[in-house]
């Protein structure tokens, strides 16, 4: 679907695209050095709820004392941050937001852990940009039922 252009003005981006990039901005929020993630809550083409990843409330950031790191299954992952599916998921509980038959859009591919809270959540569909491969957790939402879809990005222009 190509939409129209007129001289000098860009077109106007699919949805997919706009929640995408709200993702994208929500991760410059991101408190860890290592890697900026951002997850938005989607359902009836209306944000619920965003989260990046972070440092629990309260606790000191990572930016300002450091990352956390140790080795889980063989990559070195930050303990001190939540994810940003996980922040989502958090801030949609602690205000009453249910995210049944939702979608979640990512900056980059959840990992198991946040895999399975997505599943359980009741979210069936994962739009994502980039990387952190992670095929247990491909695996594990297919055999859920949980839509995982990689989007193009950036998009071509």
């Amino acid at each position: 679907m190509e939409p129209s252009r007129e001289a000098g003005r860009r077109a106007r981006p699919s949805w997919d695209e706009y929640f995408m990039r709200i993702a994208h901005e929500v991760a410059t929020r991101s408190t860890c050095p290592r890697l900026a993630v951002g997850a938005v809550v989607v359902r009836d083409r209306r944000i619920l709820t965003t989260g990046y990843n972070g440092s629990p409330s309260g606790m000191p950031h990572c930016d300002e004392v450091g990352c956390l790191i140790r080795v889980v299954d063989g990559r070195e992952s930050c303990q001190r941050t939540l994810h940003a599916e996980q922040n989502a998921l958090i801030q949609a509980a602690y205000h009453g937001v249910s995210v049944r038959d939702a979608a979640m859009y990512c900056t980059h591919q959840p990992c198991l852990l946040c895999v399975k809270m997505i599943m359980n959540s009741g979210i069936r569909e994962v739009y994502y940009a980039g990387g952190y491969p992670d095929p247990l957790a491909t695996e594990l939402a297919a055999e859920g039922g949980l839509r995982m879809v990689r989007l193009e990005w950036p998009p071509r222009e």
